[in-house]
């Protein structure tokens, strides 16, 4: 047995996709989106995450088409999505599926049910969203829902993704 420097799953540079790349030099939000009913429930992390004001505003997100999250939004027809916060750093990797959840990810957090689906308890914003035009884009289905219900409150340092980690946001002048 060796151990090495570098990762063995590493793809060598002149085989990596330039466009994967470039999306990994743009900092992105990471948020949490979950549906659910009395049928279950399911979240998935979302870093391809927009908000578009309007009358109705919408929000939009890439979302993997074979995660249990595009399955159960798909059933109920609506979604929450919850900015996250450097705090839920753990939260993220649980329901991007990088990080065990002994018992299952909705496990690990108090949630408040919603007409939209469960709601982080810790959540101080969120909104609630209506699906109301998908399409695939790329290797994802893109999401766009019709904002029902807002929440605004104190947040944390928000979360975001830069070249392939977690990165606590500075919020200074």
């Amino acid at each position: 047995m060796s151990i090495h420097n570098e990762d063995p799953f590493l793809v060598p540079e002149d085989e990596r996709s330039a466009l994967r790349r470039l999306r990994a030099r743009l900092v992105a939000p990471v948020t949490l989106w979950t549906a659910g009913d009395d049928e279950g429930r399911a979240g998935l992390t979302v870093a391809s995450t927009l908000v578009a004001d309007g009358d109705p505003g919408h929000v939009l997100g890439l979302v993997d088409p074979e995660s249990e999250l595009w399955e159960v939004a798909r059933r109920t027809g609506s979604v929450v999505v919850v900015p996250l916060s450097w705090r839920d750093r753990h939260l993220a990797d649980v329901f991007g599926g990088v990080a065990p959840a002994p018992g299952g990810a909705f496990g690990l957090a108090a949630w408040r049910e919603t007409r939209w689906g469960p709601v982080l308890a810790a959540a101080t914003t969120w909104c609630g969203a209506r699906v109301d035009v998908t399409r695939e884009v790329g290797y994802a289905v893109l999401v766009d829902a019709v904002v029902e219900q807002v929440e605004i409150g104190a947040d944390g340092p928000p979360l975001g993704h830069y070249l392939g980690r977690y990165r606590a946001l500075d919020l200074g002048p």
